[in-house]
Parts: C-alpha cells; structure tokens; sequence
C-alpha cells in the first residue's frame, strides 16, 4: 500500500481520506483494497453527479467540470502537530472516512457477537458494519462523509440482504467493470462536495481565525464546529444556526444526530470556545508538552486521537466561559459601527483564503482564483504577511493544476513583480520566447514569474513580525516550492506538460541530472539549492518533532536527489539517520510518545529518481515494505558516500566467478571514492541505527560493510604490502563481536538464521593437489606406445635404442592434476586473514565443477593477519574432468559462500583521472575496467579423473636385501613378486622398465660432439648387446596378468659390467579393461618400483692384444697344445673316465700361412682365486684354455682365421635407430687417417664375430665372459689380418716335367737348376665386386741384398732371363672372385737364391656408366642446394674419404727360386 507524497507542490489541493480496516479483515487484502482505490484517487468534476439539494450546491461540480478533486489515502490519524496548522493548511485535516470490509469474510463468522441479529450470518455482519460505521461517526464527529466499502461482496441469488445507508458494496476484479471503482469514487466526491458547503458555512460565520503556532489573540475566539459541543457532521445533519445570512437562510436547529437521543448539555468550561477544540490544538506541542499518546497497534489507529494531557485541560479551562453572542459576526456589516476596518478586513481576507483552500481541494479552481486574489488583494493592503503568502501560494498552485488541465488562464494581477522589476521580467520572457516558440503564452508568462514569486511568498512567510510561521509549515512549504523549481529545471526551464506532470504526481524524471554543469538553464540549480537549505532545521531547540524533523530533512534529501546533488543529499541523510538514532533510542526508553513517533510514521519524500510514479514516502506502512524501504533507504545512503560494499541480497549467483570480479571492481573504484574516514563515521551511525530499530540484518550487513571499508582490500604478495586496516584492533574484535552475538540472537529468536557477508574477497589465495606417492601417482601415455600396437615397441623390453616412454620422467604438471576415481587425494588450502582478529571457519570445502567430485568438510582457525595454509581431501567419484573453482567456506556468524581462487598478488589502482564529479565519478570508475583489473583473474584447478586402478607392491624377492655381488662378464638370476591390492580391480598390463648407472656415462658419451664413430658404435653395442638388466621369462603381455588379491612372479637376470652401482627395475602396470588395439588416445599407468644396489668385481682382464701373421706352418708345440685344448674340450664327456691322455689332432688341411694367423692375449687374473679361461674360435674348431693363478698374467696364443672386408671404407653404422640417418665424419683428420680408421673398425667387427672367450672360478661356480671388446687393432695388425680385394699369386712350373709346379719345401722355396728352362705362372685373382683394370709388374731380385741393389745385379749382370714383358696390362678383370693367369719363360743363368716378386696397379678407375650418372646428378643437386639427405650423405662421406685414386697391391708372398748347380741339385 502506498501513500502520497504529502511535500508535493499541489498538496494543499488534494483531500484527505483516512482509510481504516473494519471487521474481520487480513492485512493483505486490505492493502490490495486501498490498492485498488488509489488507482482512481484523481476524480473528474464532469464525472461526478451533483447533489439535487439546492443548499448543498455552494461546490456543485457543474460550476467547473474540468475541475479535477485529488485525494490522498492514508491509513492513520494524522499527528497532532500537523492538525495543529488547520485551517491555515486546510489540506492537513481528513475531510472523508472510509471504512475498508472484506466481503469474503461476511459469511464465514459473526463479526459482534453484540451485534448477532438477523437472518443469517452474512445479514448480522452487515449490521455489525453499520453500527461500526456509527461508532466511526462518533469517533470521527468533524469529519464530513463517514463510508463502508465492502470489496469482494457477493450478493447471494436468494433473499438478498438489505444494505443500509452508508454501505457501498463492491464486486470482485473478475465481475467489475473498468468504471465500478471510479463509480465508487465519484459518489463518495458527491458526498464531499456537497458536505463542503457545510464546512463552507461553518468558516464563514467565524469571528477570526488564528495563524498557526499563535496563542489566543484577545479577541472572541472562533466559535461554530471548533466548540467542544458541536460537531460536523454529513447530510444526516442540519448546519448551525450561527451562520452569515448571506450564504444560507436556514433556521438554527440542533446539532444532535436525528436517530439518537439528544446529546447532554455541557458544562460552561465546555461550551465556551476559547480553547481549541479536542483533537485539535492551534499551537504545536513544545518540548515541555507531551503528545497525545499514539496507537501503539494495527487495530488502534481507527481511534480518535483525543489529547490526555491534565495540562492541556486546564489551559482550556482557564479561558473562562464566554457568551455565545461574542463567539459570533455579521459577515455583513463591515461599516464603522463595527469594530475597526483593520480587523474586519483581516478577519475578512483569512475567511477568504480558507474558503479559497475549500474551492482548490473541491477542484473548482476559477472559484478558487477569485477568492484567493480578493483576499490576497486585502492581505496585502493589512500587511497581514502570513495569510498573504498563504493567500499567493494557493493561487500558485491554482494555476499549476490549470496548466496541468490545459486550460487558459490569465496570471493574476497580485502575483506579478513591483515596477522596478518588470524590466528583468520582459527580458525572461523574450528569452523563453525564442528558447520555445511553440510553449503556450499563459504557460510562458506564469514561468517566468514564478522563481520571483516564490521568493516573495518566501519572503512574506519569514517575515518578522507578530505572527510567525512555525518550522514545519514553513520548511514544507519551502520543501514544495523547490520541488517547482527543479521540475521546471529539470526540464531544461520550461514550463510545460513534463514540468506540470512531475509537478502534480511526483513521477520522476526520465533521465536523472548528473553534476554536469547547466548554468544556461533557469532556474539554475545553485539557487535552487540556495533556497532550499532554508528548509532545514537550524536546530533541535525548533519546536518540531522527530517525525516532523525526518519529514523535512527526508523532503531536502529527495530534492538534492533529483538535481543530482547526491553527496550533499547523503550528508542531509546522515543528519537523517542521526535524527532517527536519537528518536529511536529514547523510543525504546521512554515509549514512543514521549518522543512523538508514530509506529505507522516513516520518511516522507525520499522518493529518489527510482520511486515509484505517484508515491511519496519512501516507507509505507505495511510491516514488510517498511523493512523493505528502510534497507533501500541505508543501502542508497551508504553508497552515495562510497561505502565498500558486498553481496548484500546474499543471492548465491552473485559468488559466482565473473560476479565476484565486477562486486570487486566496484569495491576498487569505492575505495577511491570518498574520504574513509567519512565512510567509517557513516557506517557507525548506521550500525547504531540498525541495533535502536532493532534491525538484526542491518546490524550484521553494516557491520560487516564497516570491516571491508576499513580493510585494505588487497591480495598481499611476496613483497608483503601493508595490508592493515585502517581501524583499530579493538574495534575490529568489536564488531565480530557483534556479529557472533546478533547472528546468536536471532536463531534464538526465531527470527531465522541472519548472517552477515563476509569481507573479504580474497579469503582463498591458493589451493594445490600435494603430489601423490610415487606408486599411486597415475603416468600418462600415449596408445601408440603400447606393445603390440607397433613392431618398434614390441621389443622395448631388451632393446635401449626403442624410445620407452615409460623411462621418461613424468610430466609433472599432467602428473600433478590426475586422480584416480575413487581414491582420495590431499589438497593444499591457502587462506588469508589480512585483519588483527582471529577468524573461525565453522566448514570449509571444496567447490568442483565437472564430473562428480566429493569434498571433505574442515574446520580451522586462521590468526590474526596471516596467511594461513590446512589440508582438506577429496575423492572423485566418477571418471572425467574435475574443476577445483574456490571453496565454500562458513565463516562463524556469515553466510555460507563460495571464494573463488585468487592466487597472485593484487593491489587495487586508483583509475586515470575522469571527467566526473559526485556519484558519476563513481559510476565511472566502477564500470572502467582499470589495467589492475583487468589483471584479476580467478584461478582453478582442472584435474584428469581416470577409471579405477589397481594398486600393486612388490610381495618380495629372492635378493637379500635388494642387493648382489657379482663379476665381470658373470649373469646372476633372481626373480620378483609383485601383488595386486586392489579387490576389485585386475591388472592387464605389465611393462618393465630398467635403469642402472652405466646407462648415464654412455649417453653422456654418446652425447659428445667430439666423438668419433667408432667410439659411438662401441657405446651403443654396448647399451644393445650389453644391458645391465634382463628380464629372462619376457612373454607376451597377454600373459602378464594379476587378478585382484593375486600374486605374480617374474625372473630377471643380472650381467656384471664395469661402472654398475645400483640400478632400478620399474614396473608400469594399469587396468586397460579392453584389448591394446582398443585403447583410446591414452591411458595411464602407475609405476612401482625395486632399486637394487650391485657390486661388481673385476674377474678377467686383457692386458695385452697382437696380431702375428704365419710365414709357415704352425709350430709343433703349439698346435699340440692349440689340438689338445680342442680335443679335450670337445670330449670331455667321453674322456673322463679314460686314465690315457687324448690323442692330437690333426693339423686342419685350410690352415696354412696364407688363410691364418696368430692372436695373442695377455690375460690377468684379478680374481683372489684360481680361474680359467678358454679362448675359442668355433668357425675353425680351435680353442685353447690356460689357468690363471690369483693376480697373475698368461699369453694365450690362438690361431684365427684372416678375414675378408668387401668394402672396408663403408661407413661406420649406428645401432640406435635414431641416428640411422646421420653421418659421423670427423673434419679434424685426413682422409688417409678417415681410411684407416674405417678398416681397423670393420676388420676388428670382423674377428671379433669370430671368437669367443669364457671364464670360470675353480670348481665353476661362478663363470662368465672374458670382455674382447677391448681388442683394438693397429694398421699394422690389420695388415696380418686382411685378405687383399686382389691377390696375386706367383708359382714356378718345369715344363720338363709336364708343367707340373716345382716343388716347394717347407721353407717355401723352389729348388731348381742353372739354365734349366722353367715356366714363370701368375694367378691375379679380383676378390672384390668392382672390375678392376690391372697391370701386372713382376720383379726378379736377388735375394739377401737391399731392393734396388739386388734388382739392378738381376737385370744388368744377367743372372736372371725371363721371355716375355715384366710389366704388362692384363683384360679388364671383373670382380666376385674372378682370376686370370699370366704365364713366362724364365731361366736361371747362376747359383744362387732369386725371389720373383709381383704387384698389381690399376691402370684407370672402373666406373659404371650408372653410377656415374647418378653421381653428375648428385653434384647438379648438392649445388642447387635441391639434394636429398641420402644424398647429401654420400657426397659427405666422398668427401670424407677423399677422391678415388688408383690401387696397388702386392703380392703377399713372392717366388723363392734356389739355383744349384745340376749336380748339387740332383744330390739333393
């Protein structure tokens, strides 16, 4: 339900109706009525039927039926101090009643049980009705029209209850007419009008009326209805017969009530008029006098407010009777028989303005204006100053709502300006002329005269003189002229239908004014301003009351509001508030009455730019909507000073993410806003005002709003910014304080659970998932990665070239943020308490969003001004994605909410500086998103959940201890258990994983650009050939499978390598559910490990390595002990048990000079007891074993077979897959050293694929294998070794003997006679895949003497004769072990020892016609910079090894010829 504002300009037009609840009625639906009828609370005259009484017709609504009646519904008695000021505010006093039923309740229950007569209970109610509506006439005997309105009657279809007179019944909304209420309204204005005429009357024959706030003048009182024993009442009632003849010629009758027994005479005390009449005291009470006691309850407003007071009583008294004849004047005789002109024209003009007041609520304003301009005319000409301004302001108000109708009037003659000012009046209005062309004259002509005016009434009312105008008229009325003011300003100072609308209704402005300057618009606002300050109260010893000074000061704040002046309103609000504190506090001392409050009173005119249309109090007197209003009301105090405010509504959508960053952003720009301590002082005054209502919520929001003002504010960092707050520690223990207890008090109440809104946003600073153990940390994986899946992995298990995942160390943020569902995990909580008071968290968990997650519910406490860091768990419960957002934490005595995740450190920044002043500045800054904000982010935490897993440990193993001793070149076994925890959850996935510490060096190793591809080959045979650990019964993974509760075991095995500390068996295992083809993008894994720690001693070692070629056969002893060694390895079975030692072997038929050669090793013992080793060649059969005492070293001598390399300069290969595609070419040698390097790798792979070597301890415990890696060949061992690409071999054949070849002994000569004639045969055989172009050169020396001597003796002194070239070019010879023979005549011509040596050259390089295409193309490319890699490699390494040249090569042996004589020859 609401009320009119009563501090509109046209207040004084409007009539008031005290609406009253009758019978059983509920609260609501009464609200809901007096709704429905303030709907039609503006009434057309043309709309209203006149009353047929010809003496009833002084207001006939026919005399102006574009006249329009206002009137203002209102729910209570207005106070005595208000009545006070009647008939000078003629508009203050009721004038109707009306009585509000429910028709709903008329047939449920008997309303009077006094009252129980008639048919049925709906027909005794109605009578009830009628005979309250008699006790309303009583109770209310000077209002004129006493009503019943029965809302939602239904008459029932058989027999009809009778209504009586006075009762109006009204139908529900769904069987009304749009015109059934307005119906309802224009009868009632019927009533009124016609009842004027009485009221009318009744002021004319008074003798004088007082101004207000004045005592009794000396003069006879005013007699008539103001006499204790006469009343007004309606048309059931003749008028006194005291009334002028001029206006009515109506005998005297009685004032008794025509259906009641005469009323009893009074007492002469109580039929003289001198004092005021109950009810209605001419002077306000001043602080001496108590005020009539108010009703303290809903159903007590409908009384009378009668006064009580023994000291009023006796004021009255002491008046002393007077006649009736001295109450009464001729209103005829004016002429110098009476008294003095002076005070018949006064008493004249006064009765005048009254009766002008009568005609402007009436709504017959052309009436009104005539009598208002008389009697003004005459007021002016007494100097009677008070009714003058009166008498000025009425017809002010006339015109207005004339302008409102739009009807044409003329501004009378008596408000226009002296002379002297008439030139500034032209000027305004050839300036509003040509502002708007198309205003309407009359419009322009009272706009311009209005500020002047207004200023002269002003004038007049303040006036010092005899009579003066108590503070509340006057600061009502300076309140409503101000309200002109800024209607026409507002309207950029002009008069017009906008203007007139606000003026007349109160709506508000359709865009409020903001503190940008207007000085071209008049009225300006300063003088405004200027003038409205004039209405504030200048001190508390003015005779006004509490609710009188909230009215007033309530007025000024909503005229500031609508100029845009918000902070000066705010600080008229603060002395409102402090007002109010004061009131309340002695209310709750010493009673409501004593201080003059009212239960029903609120704040009248705070009606700010988001009133409604056409309310006036900014509380209405519902209980809710006063609770409502009062919250709006501090809560637009508080931010018009900037109050750091928080989620008051308490609405959980606003904790949301983007919600708390904007209320922060708002809380930035207020912190800047404003002076703080300003803002405290504020915030005090509103939290005493909250705790004298009692307001359990406003004492916990302000409370709360008051630490958050104080606080910093600020997220502090690392380099510990001030963060204190700017009270001190007492008053902040002070107010939690208060919060703990109210928030205490009102669960113990009843009132529900209040809380208040915690301050600070930034109460979450961090929160981190804490690593999960190393076995329970889930690892992710690719599915590419998964054995099986592709062929590279299918043998990660042995091969360390295969890139293992599982080996990688962890990502650990993915690590970091996975979780398992079903299985907890511990959170790391930051909190921060930036205040010097101890917080307790009554619950605290987690906030997720995502798959379904269950917090933990914590409790702590955080100190005083600390960063405060507590453990809090959750489990996921379901597969997914899990958002960590904040936490909702309960901070005891405040609301349950949620904190979002604040993790870096922030600081708010005061915004560049902004053109705006007031709350626009405000505005402004609290929508400009500052660089500090804009870096306010709220943090989260998204976390992987993966399907349930299992969880397995290692049961046990059979190393003690998890550690092993071992040799070099030994293996050692052990095996592993490993259980499944899990009772649920199988295992389906086994993957091991090893580490050691050799595995560091050799990739550091292998990491050194300086190293040359040898060394690289040998580092990475050894991670490929010689791996630490094994896992020896690896099958397929189908088979690695551990049911849950189940046990599994695996063997591993051990190799004993130099370097080897310790090293790690990683065990990754998982639950796939499916087969590893249907494995999605990923999957996990978790890890479980077992670190063993290795000893590893030295066992045997190679000290000593050389190649020594054969020059003939092998020596006796030796192949004896070579053949023994072979044999009894060989038969060591079948020999056992024979006491006789093995027989020799045969020397092998292959084994000669030419295909073999000798290996000789120096081994040492490093063991501290007695092995044996054995060094076998097991292509050939050939083997030798030597025992080896403690620390001592042995030669072992082994034949091994010479080799063959197709391509020794082919480039060295890598093992790792990775650097397949690369080239090692080192750029810091030749490509001769390039060359010999490759053949001393290539030829050393080579004989080592040929042997073998193995170690035992005694009695063989312990055996293992000698390392012949550590071999390396010289250029000069590679000789001995290699078998030539082209072999030449050189024979000697007697032809005398049927070409048989000579023989040759076991020195490897051939002894031949002098001149014997002998056949010279050499074979040039092409081992290699190339053809080659040879030329064949062969040398006949003399043995024993230097190269060049003993050829020159073979060719010039004859010795030697040969038939034929020695030096000759041979057909091109292809390759793959094709041969040609040369054959020559030569002959001995003397004794002695002749060597035939030979040597191949090639005459040109072969080259394939493709090859050589290929190799134009490459070199095209390579300088086109268009090759590819391949290419690129091939040229490299051409030109690592250098341009091709020219070969040469030597016989290995030549032809050792002995001459001898024949004689000597034959002896032999």
């Amino acid at each position: 339900m609401t009320s009119v504002d009563p501090l509109l300009p046209v207040a004084p037009s409007r009539i008031k109706a005290l609406v009253l609840p009758i019978g059983n009625i509920k609260r609501d639906r009464f609200t809901a009525f007096v709704n429905r009828l303030s709907i039609e609370r503006v009434v057309f005259l043309r709309d209203v039927t006149p009353d047929p009484r010809p003496h009833r017709n002084m207001f006939s609504p026919l005399a102006f039926p574009d006249g329009a009646i206002f009137y203002d519904l209102i729910p209570h008695q207005p106070p005595a101090s208000h009545l006070s000021l009647s008939p000078f505010d003629l508009f203050r006093e009721p004038l109707a009643v009306l009585a509000v039923a429910d028709g709903v309740e008329l047939t449920r229950s008997v309303f009077s049980k006094r009252h129980s007569g008639g048919r049925s209970v709906e027909e005794a109610n109605i009578r009830s009705l009628y005979q309250d509506l008699e006790d309303l006439r009583d109770r209310y005997p000077k209002v004129l029209v006493h009503q019943v309105l029965v809302f939602d009657y239904q008459p029932p279809p058989e027999n009809p209850v009778p209504i009586p007179e006075g009762i109006v019944t009204i139908p529900p909304p769904e069987q009304s007419l749009r015109t059934t209420i307005k119906t309802v309204m224009c009868d009632l204005s019927s009533l009124v009008l016609a009842e004027m005429t009485t009221l009318a009357k009744s002021f004319e024959g008074m003798s004088f009326i007082d101004s207000p706030g004045q005592p009794s003048s000396g003069r006879p009182p005013v007699s008539g209805l103001d006499e204790p024993g006469v009343s007004r009442r309606n048309s059931q009632f003749v008028t006194p017969t005291h009334r002028s003849a001029s206006t009515s010629g109506l005998p005297d009758r009685s004032l008794a009530r025509m259906s009641m027994p005469p009323v009893p005479s009074k007492g002469p005390a109580d039929a003289a008029g001198t004092g005021p009449a109950p009810g209605r005291p001419t002077t306000p009470v001043g602080g001496s006098k108590p005020l009539p006691t108010p009703p303290s309850t809903f159903d007590h407003i409908i009384g009378p407010m009668v006064p009580t007071s023994p000291e009023h009583k006796s004021s009255s008294a002491a008046d002393g009777p007077r006649s009736q004849g001295q109450d009464r004047v001729s209103v005829h005789g004016f002429g110098s028989g009476g008294a003095s002109d002076r005070w018949r024209n006064k008493v004249k003009a006064r009765i005048q303005v009254v009766i002008g007041s009568l005609y402007l609520q009436a709504g017959l304003w052309n009436n009104s204006l005539k009598e208002l301009t008389e009697a003004a005319t005459i007021a002016k000409s007494i100097t009677d100053h008070l009714w003058h301004g009166k008498a000025l302001e009425l017809i002010l108000v006339n015109l207005l709502l004339l302008g409102w109708a739009g009807i044409e009037f003329n501004v009378p003659s008596i408000l226009l300006p002296p002379h002297d000012r008439s030139s500034n009046i032209a000027a305004a209005f050839h300036e509003a002329e040509l502002r708007d062309p198309h205003q309407p004259r009359w419009l322009r002509n009272l706009q311009v005269h209005i500020p002047d005016l207004l200023d002269r009434i002003i004038g007049l009312y303040s006036r010092i003189s005899s009579e003066n105008l108590p503070p509340l008229p006057f600061s009502e009325t300076v309140i409503r002229f101000c309200r002109i003011l800024t209607a026409i300003h507002i309207t950029d100072g002009q008069l017009g239908p906008d203007s007139l609308t606000m003026i007349t209704f109160g709506t508000p402005p359709r865009k409020p004014l903001t503190t940008s300057p207007r000085f071209t618009v008049h009225p300006t606002r300063t003088q405004i301003v200027s003038t409205l300050l004039r209405a504030f109260p200048a001190s508390p010893s003015e005779l006004l009351t509490t609710s009188d000074r909230v009215v007033i000061l309530g007025g000024i704040a909503s005229v500031l509001g609508h100029l845009g002046f918000h902070r000066k309103k705010s600080l008229v609000v603060r002395e409102l508030v402090s007002v109010l504190v004061g009131g309340l506090v002695e209310a709750r001392t010493r009673g409501a009455a004593d201080v003059g409050i009212h239960p029903a009173a609120g704040l009248a005119g705070l009606n700010g730019p988001g009133a409604r249309e056409g309310t006036g109090g900014a509380l209405d007197l519902d209980e809710a909507d006063v609770e409502q209003n009062i919250d709006a009301f501090l809560g637009m105090l508080a931010r018009t000073y900037g109050v750091v405010g928080g989620n008051a509504a308490g609405d959980p959508e606003q904790d949301r993410d983007a919600a708390v960053v904007r209320r922060i952003q708002r809380q930035s720009a207020a912190r800047f806003f404003g002076m703080p301590g300003v803002k405290i002082s504020l915030l005090r005054a509103l939290i005493n005002f909250s705790e004298a209502l009692p307001d359990f919520a406003g004492v916990l929001r302000y409370s709360s709003d008051l630490l958050r003002t104080a606080g910093s504010g600020i997220a502090p960092g690392p380099r510990r910014e001030n963060a204190y707050p700017c009270i001190t520690r007492d008053e902040q223990i002070r107010l939690v304080t208060i919060i703990l207890k109210t928030s205490s008090l009102s669960r113990r109440l009843g009132v529900g659970a209040l809380t208040a809104e915690y301050w600070d946003e930034f109460l979450v600073r961090g929160v981190a998932l804490e690593a999960l153990p190393p076995t329970r940390a889930p690892v992710q994986h690719a599915k590419t990665i998964l054995p099986g899946i592709t062929t590279a992995r299918s043998s990660q298990d042995v091969d360390p070239f295969i890139y293992n995942p599982f080996l990688k160390r962890p990502d650990t943020a993915t690590v970091d943020h996975t979780l398992v569902a079903g299985e907890p995990a511990t959170f790391r909580l930051t909190l921060q308490n930036p205040y010097e008071i101890e917080i307790e968290l009554e619950s605290i968990r987690l906030d997720a969003e995502g798959a379904e997650f269950e917090s933990a519910v914590e409790k702590t406490t955080i100190g005083p001004y600390r960063t405060h860091t507590m453990r809090i768990s959750g489990t996921p419960k379901a597969a997914g994605t899990v958002k960590i957002t904040g936490a909702v934490i309960k901070v005891r005595g405040c609301r349950e909410r949620r904190f979002p995740i604040f993790a870096d450190p922030w600081a708010p920044e005061d915004a560049a500086k902004i053109k705006a002043i007031g709350l626009g500045a405000l505005e402004v800054n609290s929508a400009a998103a500052s660089p500090a904000v804009q870096r306010l982010r709220p943090d989260s935490v998204e976390l992987h959940v993966i399907a349930p897993q299992p969880v397995v440990v290692i049961k046990s193993s059979t190393l003690p201890q998890s550690s092993a001793m071992i040799l070099e070149g030994e293996r050692q076994a052990f095996s592993m258990t490993l259980e499944n925890l899990s009772a649920t959850t199988p295992v389906d996935f086994l993957l091991f994983s090893f580490k050691d510490s050799t595995q560091e060096p050799l990739q550091a190793a292998l990491g050194n650009r300086d190293a040359t591809a040898t060394e690289l080959y040998e580092y990475e045979w050894i991670l490929a050939k010689k791996q630490p650990l094994r896992l020896r019964n690896r099958g397929g993974d189908s088979k690695r499978y551990i049911a849950p509760g189940q046990t599994a075991t695996f063997d591993f095995e051990i190799l004993g390598r130099p370097g080897l500390t310790h090293a790690i068996i990683q065990v990754d295992y998982a639950h796939l559910g499916v087969p590893h083809d249907e494995v999605a993008d990923k999957f996990h894994t978790r890890q479980v490990s077992m670190e063993l720690t290795v000893t590893v001693n030295a066992s045997v070692d190679i000290t000593r390595v050389d190649v020594l070629p054969l020059t003939s056969g092998i020596p006796s002893p030796l192949w004896k002990r070579v053949s023994s060694s072979s044999s009894s390895s060989s038969s060591s079975s079948s020999s056992s048990s024979s006491a006789e030692p093995p027989s020799p072997a045969a020397e092998p038929e292959d084994l000669s000079a030419d295909t073999h050669c000798l290996l000789s090793l120096d081994l040492r013992n490093a063991w501290p007891s007695q092995m044996s080793v054995s060094l076998a060649a097991p292509d050939d059969g050939i083997a030798v074993e030597e025992t080896l005492l403690p620390g001592h070293t042995a030669r072992v001598l082994l034949p091994i077979r010479r080799v063959y390399v197709e391509d020794p300069h082919a480039f060295i290969p890598a093992l790792n897959p990775k650097r397949h595609r690369q080239v090692v070419v080192s750029t810091k040698i030749s490509p001769e050293a390039e060359r010999a390097s490759r053949e001393a790798f290539w030829y050393r792979e080579k004989v080592l694929q040929g042997l073998k070597a193995t170690w035992s301890t005694d009695g063989g415990r312990r055996t293992g294998e000698v390392e012949l890696r550590a071999v390396r060949l010289t250029q000069r061992m590679v000789d001995v070794v290699r078998v030539p690409e082209v072999e030449v071999d050189i024979s000697v054949a007697d032809p005398a003997r049927g070409g048989e070849e000579a023989a040759v002994g076991k020195s490897g000569r051939c002894v031949v006679a002098v001149d014997s004639f002998l056949e010279l045969r050499v074979r040039v055989t092409n081992r290699s895949a190339r053809p080659v172009y040879p030329l064949l050169r062969l040398t006949p020396v003399l043995r024993h003497r230097p190269f060049h001597v003993s050829l020159d003796f073979t060719r010039k002194m004859a010795r030697f004769a040969w038939n034929g070239n020695l030096q000759q070019a041979l057909p091109l010879l292809p390759g793959g072990g094709q041969s040609v023979e040369v054959r020559l005549g030569v002959t001995p011509l003397c004794r002695g020892e002749f060597e035939i040596l030979g040597s191949v050259e090639e005459t040109r390089l072969w080259v394939d016609e493709e090859e050589r295409e290929e190799e134009e193309r490459r070199r095209i490319k390579t300088q086109e910079g268009v090759a590819t890699e391949e290419e690129a490699q091939a040229i490299i390494l051409g030109a690592a090894l250098g341009r091709r040249e020219r070969r040469v090569w030597f016989a290995r042996k030549g032809c050792v010829l002995v001459v001898r004589d024949r004689r000597d020859r034959d002896t032999r």
